[in-house]
């Protein structure tokens, strides 16, 4: 419960953030499921898959892409990276964690103890 908090924490600091860079919505729409397409990787094998995905759903990536894009000055980074950052933690708020590759769509992280 209190990792689902933190997500909703999360997102919503990053949408504000997204707001007030004054980026476009559409872009949010846009991009917003994008991070899902690594799913495709469990067509490879169930341990690539996991690993794939969860490469591509955790804070570190967009964070420091966001970090990148601040530094540089360049909005359009910065705008992405907080997309990003909102869907991660938009599925750790639903419940949504990384996945184990012997269990990849029964548990998560969030489940096990």
């Amino acid at each position: 419960m209190i990792l689902q908090l933190d997500g909703l924490a999360i997102a919503l600091v990053a949408i504000v953030l997204y707001r007030e860079l004054g980026a476009s919505w559409w872009q949010f729409i846009l991009l917003f499921l994008v991070p899902d397409l690594s799913i495709l990787a469990y067509l490879l094998n169930r341990r690539t898959g996991a690993a794939i995905y969860n490469l591509v759903h955790t804070y570190v990536w967009p964070g420091g892409l966001f970090a990148l894009g601040f530094l540089s000055a360049n909005g359009g980074l910065m705008a992405v990276a907080l997309i990003w950052l909102a869907h991660v933690a938009i599925d750790r708020a639903l419940g949504l964690g990384l996945k184990y590759a012997d269990a990849p769509f029964k548990e998560t992280h969030l489940q096990r103890a």
